[in-house]
C-alpha cells in the first residue's frame, strides 16, 4: 500500500506519470470513435457523391444523392474509421499544457 497523509485530499494514485491513458483506455477509446469515424465519414463521402453527380450531369436516381452513394460511403467510411481515432490518440499523447515534466529545465 502507498503511505498518505491524512490532511491531503488527494486521493488518486501517486504515480509519476498520471497523466498518461492507460492502454485499455486507449483501445476503448479507439474502438469507440472508430465507428463514430465511420459514420460521420460516411455522410461526408455521400454528400460529396452528390456534388460530384452534379459536377459531372450524371444520371440521377430518385429518392437517393447518387447512384453510386454507397461506394462513396463506404470509402468516406473506412478513411473516417481510421483518420479519426489516430487524431484524438495522437491529441491524447501529448503532455498537457503548463505542466512541466521533471526533465524539463
Amino acid at each position: 500500500m502507498e503511505d498518505r497523509a491524512p490532511q491531503t485530499e488527494d486521493r488518486g494514485p501517486q504515480t509519476e506519470d498520471a497523466q498518461r491513458v492507460s492502454t485499455v483506455r486507449r483501445v476503448a477509446i479507439g474502438c469507440f470513435t472508430a465507428w463514430l469515424g465511420f459514420v460521420s465519414g460516411a455522410m461526408v463521402a455521400a454528400l460529396l457523391s452528390k456534388f460530384y453527380a452534379f459536377v459531372t450531369k450524371s444520371a440521377d436516381c430518385d429518392g437517393i444523392p447518387a447512384c453510386n452513394w454507397y461506394i462513396w460511403a463506404g470509402i468516406g467510411g473506412l478513411i473516417g474509421a481510421v483518420t479519426l481515432p489516430l487524431m484524438i490518440l495522437w491529441v491524447l499523447g501529448k503532455p498537457a499544457k503548463g505542466k512541466k515534466s521533471e526533465t524539463e529545465f
